[in-house]
């Protein structure tokens, strides 16, 4: 049962994905809380983890879902899966439809789908943001570093851009969230008083 739950699942998230994994990841967090996979904390560390370790975050999400809910044979299904229904399409635009894609009616639909997807992955970071760091802070008086956080990272990638006009590079933001994170978590399970 739990195997044809992980290829229906990740075949619905692999078919409806447009716009990348951070396009995919509202589709994704539905799919895996609506089968009860993973809780929104874990989901929101794996979401963390998956964006800085080398591949997808979608194929890195569906690998650690299967592998937690299956074991290896569901880790190699539901990557199988979710990767299948790209890569068939990929081969189908580029041996028939490859003429199309150049059609200007075809490049405007996706100029219009553009600003769709950037407004699900806006979204998407809204909420991870509210859930996982205002709420708790003032519901429940958790801690409000993963707040401070977003605050810091923020001011560090928009801060360069209007100083000394350069992008941060996202590996860097990534290194500097690390480190941060090791930092000020790191004292803080080890008994050292900060803030």
């Amino acid at each position: 049962m739990i195997y044809l739950e992980l290829f229906t699942g990740f075949l619905i998230v692999g078919l409806l994905s447009f716009g990348g994994a951070y396009g995919a990841i509202p589709l994704i967090r539905d799919v895996v809380l609506s089968y009860g996979w993973l809780d929104e904390d874990t989901l929101t560390d794996m979401i963390a983890i998956s964006e800085s370790t080398p591949g997808p975050i979608m194929v890195n999400l569906a690998t650690y879902v299967g592998s937690s809910q299956a074991g290896i044979p569901g880790a190699v299904l539901s990557t199988f899966i979710v990767v299948l229904p790209a890569f068939l399409i990929i081969i189908l635009i580029r041996a028939v439809l490859n003429k199309l894609w150049e059609n200007k009616y075809v490049q405007a639909v996706i100029r219009g789908l553009k600003p769709c997807i950037i407004g699900i992955i806006l979204e998407t970071g809204c909420i991870m943001i509210i859930k996982n760091g205002i709420i708790p802070v003032f519901q429940d008086g958790k801690d409000i570093l993963p707040l401070f956080f977003t605050v810091i990272l923020m001011a560090v990638y928009f801060v360069p851009r209007r100083l000394i006009k350069k992008k941060m590079s996202p590996i860097m933001l990534i290194v500097f969230s690390a480190v941060l994170g090791i930092a000020v978590y790191g004292l803080k399970i080890s008994g050292v008083k900060h803030f």
